[in-house]
């Protein structure tokens, strides 16, 4: 099987195929038969319908073991990562939550962020004391369609890759939308619902008859924020003042719905070429772009997808006790032309780096922008809002966030 190379890409974008697909079969790290715990949804439900086994053409019932979205933020992150390695080079817009007034410093990159540039985060940040969406580059939000994505490029290309709606811009829900070109999905086939345990013993034994546990009313260094007086107490924990109330003693053991057996996961990626082609890069404020341009554009664009796909695809485990193995090495299909057989590639992910820093080298010979870190200081606004809602978070009596 040939390896990907830029040339053959370029030739991809360049002509009429319609997609990059890459298909992998996966069983479960414990092997096949063990089980897996999809992520739950609203009411603790599992995402589960019936569809078509393209092996067998009968339907069957499956469950859903990772999201798109899901499979996008684990492409992200893993290019962050290969960022911070030092492996690529991308343009990203960093906010940094560094003050000394919060309890917990973080900070929140346009890989991270929700809504990738266009989010609230970034919206109401500083660059160079300027609200961001102010400022030169954050206009080019404003700017921005299918017909003139260079200044996205530059700034946010994985924007261009994932999808992104500048819903929360001045033009509201005229802002500037870009649909997905690399989706992802991971499908367990043949899914048969289990059962989950739970249990907890105490090993200091504490009995439900020691209570009742009452409220402390003045929580100081030396106390604890319960007390057994209830003279002094402000009134029983929960209903009946149960030491669980504040998580002593034994848990009977329970059982509920959890967990699925599987025949295989099934994770099925796709880089639509026609959605890149839509993408036009005009150059110092032109009118129209220029076809040799809009190639190398679109190359790169393809060349970010499909390392953020081939990097993601190295981690199965995608939560607890949900670890898949992948049971081939996976391959890149090439969809051109109708009723012939797709050309294969291979694409590894040290491969896929080379692929991805080649093709962003050429875009900036070109004149394509190709920004680095860009760095945003929060507004005195949201440093507060994050300060305050760290201290709820922390507080003992803080109410459920919104």
């Amino acid at each position: 099987m040939p390896e990907l190379t830029l040339s053959d890409l370029k030739d991809a974008i360049g002509g009429t195929a319609a997609a990059f697909r890459c298909v992998t079969d996966y069983q479960p790290a414990g092997g096949p038969g063990d089980k897996v715990f999809p992520p739950t949804y609203e009411g603790g439900k599992y995402a589960t319908e019936e569809r078509v086994n393209p092996e067998t053409g009968e339907i069957t019932q499956c469950v859903l073991l990772d999201s798109v979205q899901s499979q996008a933020n684990r492409m992200e992150q893993a290019l962050l990562e290969a960022h911070r390695r030092r492996d690529i080079q991308l343009p990203l817009l960093i906010t940094r939550f560094d003050d000394d007034v919060l309890l917990k410093k973080f900070t929140v990159s346009s890989l991270e962020a929700p809504h990738r540039i266009a989010d609230a985060l970034f919206r109401d940040s500083l660059l160079g004391g300027v609200i961001f969406r102010q400022s030169n580059e954050g206009r080019v939000l404003d700017s921005a369609e299918v017909r003139n994505a260079t200044g996205l490029f530059g700034l946010c290309p994985t924007a261009l890759v994932f999808g992104v709606w500048d819903s929360t811009g001045p033009r509201g829900g005229l802002g500037a939308k870009f649909q997905r070109a690399l989706v992802s999905e991971i499908i367990g086939y043949d899914a048969k619902a289990g059962v989950k345990t739970s249990s907890r013993i105490d090993p200091a034994q504490i009995m439900l008859g020691a209570g009742p546990i009452h409220a402390h009313p003045q929580e100081t260094s030396a106390t604890p924020n319960w007390t057994l007086d209830a003279r002094s107490g402000s009134g029983k924990l929960g209903k009946d003042g149960k030491p669980s109330e504040v998580n002593h003693g034994n848990v009977t053991p329970g059982i509920a719905q959890g967990g699925f057996t599987i025949s295989k996961g099934v994770q099925t990626s796709v880089l639509s070429l026609a959605a890149l082609r839509r993408l036009r890069f005009p150059l110092n404020g032109s009118a129209d772009s220029d076809i040799e341009i809009d190639l190398l554009a679109r190359t790169t664009l393809a060349a970010l997808g499909l390392a953020a796909a081939s990097l993601a695809r190295a981690d199965g485990d995608l939560r607890s006790r949900c670890h898949l193995f992948p049971q081939q090495e996976p391959y890149w299909e090439l969809l051109d032309r109708p009723g012939v057989e797709p050309t294969k590639y291979e694409l590894l992910p040290e491969s896929a780096l080379t692929l991805l820093n080649e093709a962003a080298a050429e875009a900036r010979i070109s004149g394509l922008p190709w920004e680095g870190e860009i760095e945003l200081t929060p507004s005195e606004e949201l440093l507060e809002l994050v300060r305050r809602s760290q201290e709820l978070a922390a507080s003992k009596s803080s109410p459920e966030s919104e």
